[in-house]
């Protein structure tokens, strides 16, 4: 058995023996195998919170229990994270953390600002955090990320400092969850990701259409809205295409001409939210790999719609050329 020295405010404390946690099986490990933990920019902000704290070694090594697989298993509830984290002994260690929620009056507040931006809920549902959202809850006066005094932390392990590196462990898988879904942070805070579209789509204004034209046909509307809309309703449609007819139901008509196509429009632009049908799907679970599925998909998206569009356009310069 290995011992080592701890420094508190007080001094050297007596020796101790330096615990090796126990291997388990089928945890849940931290993609990243080495360097930072959290690809996307506001679960970087969640870790700044996190080291502003002043946990020092906690968090370096509650990083190397989140790369081991030591958390077994965690639940994200409204303004609680319970979770349990094998250690050193048979026994594994229950973790909760406690979040204060944010003020029913603030948060209408921030949604009001935030309705008043359609590309807010077109990004949010797409999966992303938009860039400049805490300036929706700065305006409120509710900061997004929560500040040390608002969380309270606690672990069933003999360590005396709080947060432990079991705590800090859970900190970092949270993390990466945090990447996968941004309305956690939302749940974290005390709205969910049900209730969070729901008062989304009572803040955003109803949207208006242009005059239509003289052949009948409408001018569209703004295209971020058309994709929030496009965006929630995916839900829908794929239960509507779950409940289609067979062929055998719709042999009848099924080579009758379709309705009148005078409406139909095409925009030949690059999307406001990339690959977004896979980023509100999310990671599907046979992914295994290290390599994150939402981010490698969305740089072939962008890829293919920066290669379509170039031969699109170029095709298009060359009839004009020719003309």
């Amino acid at each position: 058995m290995k011992w080592r020295r701890r420094f508190s405010t007080l001094g050297w404390d007596d020796w101790y023996p330096r615990s090796t946690p126990r291997r388990v099986k089928n945890g849940i490990r931290a993609r990243s195998r080495h360097g930072k933990i959290g690809s996307t920019w506001w679960s970087s902000r969640w870790l700044e919170a996190l080291e502003s704290f002043g946990l020092g070694s906690r968090l370096e090594r509650g990083r190397r229990y989140a790369r081991m697989g030591q958390v077994i298993d965690m639940k994200l509830s409204k303004c609680l994270v319970e979770a349990r984290v094998q250690g050193s002994r048979p026994k594994p260690y229950d973790i909760t953390i406690k979040v204060k929620p944010i003020a029913d009056e603030k948060w209408r507040e921030v949604f009001k600002v935030m309705g008043s931006q359609a590309l807010f809920s077109a990004k949010l549902l797409a999966g992303e955090m938009p860039e400049n959202i805490e300036e929706a809850f700065k305006s409120s006066d509710a900061p997004l990320f929560p500040k040390r005094k608002e969380i309270q932390t606690d672990c069933s392990c003999p360590d005396y400092e709080n947060p432990c590196k079991h705590i800090a462990a859970v900190y970092y898988i949270l993390t990466e969850e945090f990447d996968k879904d941004p309305f956690m942070i939302f749940q974290l805070r005390g709205r969910s990701k049900k209730e969070t579209i729901e008062f989304l789509r009572r803040s955003r204004p109803a949207p208006t259409r242009e005059p239509v034209t003289k052949k009948g046909t409408p001018q569209p509307i703004d295209r971020a809205q058309e994709e929030t809309r496009t965006i929630e309703n995916e839900g829908e449609r794929a239960k509507s295409r779950s409940k289609s007819l067979t062929l055998e139901e719709c042999i009848c008509s099924f080579w009758a001409s379709p309705k009148s196509l005078e409406q139909f429009n095409i925009s030949m632009a690059q999307p406001h939210v990339n690959a977004a049908v896979i980023k509100r799907l999310g990671e599907p679970s046979f992914w295994r790999e290290h390599e994150d599925f939402t981010k490698l998909m969305a740089e072939v998206y962008e890829k293919v719609t920066r290669k379509a569009l170039d031969a699109a356009f170029k095709e298009e310069d060359d009839t004009q050329a020719r003309e």
